[in-house]
């Protein structure tokens, strides 16, 4: 296991927190993380979209209602562990669930790497559950802190319609599912003119998204005191239950392989740190950012980028035979 963690991406991970540990004055060019975010969901996108271009249309619906079914059932289940496990307040749970029940990109083309570094083949369904989970969890954890507000279902109800135009339209969604259907109706030909910008340096861009991140992560290793140990725990436990739900939809429903299995295992498992903490400081002004930014970059990410990625895979594997 130990040699499977040591690939590139999971070492710039290790280096940028080792740089924050050491107190070190490395620092990114402000909107470099932005930019490299853009570039890797532009990238996994049209990776995604040139191998959907030939998927079979009963695997890729299944695929879709996979991902409904996760986006919308994995924040209930975190809100209900918040509130009632963790004894955590309704507006704060909202918005913690709304991170849980989304994804995270960074923890999904970082398991990418891990398959590819093992020669792991997978399935591109997964690609597609990517793009879907971001507006349900959003919708969920705003509708969720509606409730807890008002007390009713009717306040959330109404405003149902301008929160899923602004989840669906979120800039990650759009770019995602754009990218992907020009993957899917460019030419092979004319496709294969770019080939290079989202295959060939597809991974050394992912190393510096990663160094950046394992610095933001080690910043927040000073906030696990801020959000008790019933939330660490959470932040720990959620991942394991998200991975459990995922290995069971993956190799049972659409069917897919150990790798296929593990990334939906993946999705499942991860927290959002990207598209919902921007939403979820909008639309729930009152939770605290140091909770779900803690959770989800402090805790959940790199739990499942150093034990939860192999442990996932080796289960999937296990499934499987």
């Amino acid at each position: 296991m130990l040699s499977g963690l040591l690939i590139p991406p999971l070492l710039f991970f290790a280096l940028g927190a080792g740089a924050q540990a050491l107190r070190s004055d490395l620092k990114f060019p402000p909107d470099l993380q932005r930019a490299l975010s853009i570039y890797l969901l532009i990238g996994i996108g049209l990776h995604g979209g040139s191998e959907l271009a030939h998927a079979d249309l009963a695997t890729a619906v299944q695929s879709v209602l996979a991902a409904l079914l996760l986006g919308l059932g994995l924040p209930l289940l975190a809100y209900a562990a918040l509130t009632r496990a963790c004894r955590i307040d309704r507006l704060n749970a909202s918005a913690i669930a709304a991170h849980y029940g989304s994804v995270s990109a960074g923890t999904f083309l970082t398991a990418i790497a891990f398959l590819q570094s093992r020669n792991i083949t997978y399935e591109e369904y997964p690609v597609i559950m990517l793009a879907i989970m971001e507006a349900p969890a959003i919708v969920l954890g705003v509708m969720l802190a509606q409730r807890a507000r008002s007390g009713t279902q009717a306040t959330a109800a109404a405003g149902l319609r301008p929160l899923l135009a602004g989840a669906v339209t979120h800039g990650s969604v759009v770019l995602l599912v754009g990218t992907m259907l020009i993957g899917a109706v460019a030419s092979p030909k004319s496709l294969s003119g770019i080939e290079p910008f989202f295959r060939a340096i597809f991974m050394g861009a992912l190393c510096l998204f990663l160094l950046e991140l394992g610095m933001d992560a080690a910043k927040r290793m000073a906030e696990f005191r801020k959000v008790g140990l019933r939330l660490i725990a959470f932040g720990l436990l959620m991942p394991l239950a998200g991975a459990a739900i995922g290995l069971v939809i993956g190799h049972a429903w659409p069917g897919f392989g150990p790798g296929g299995t593990t990334l939906v295992a993946v999705l499942a498992a991860s927290a959002s740190y990207i598209a919902v903490p921007p939403a979820m400081r909008l639309a729930v002004p009152e939770a605290n950012p140091s909770y779900y930014l803690t959770l989800s970059i402090g805790i959940t990410f790199p739990f499942n980028v150093v034990i939860g990625i192999p442990l996932y895979l080796s289960i999937a594997t296990w499934i499987a035979t």
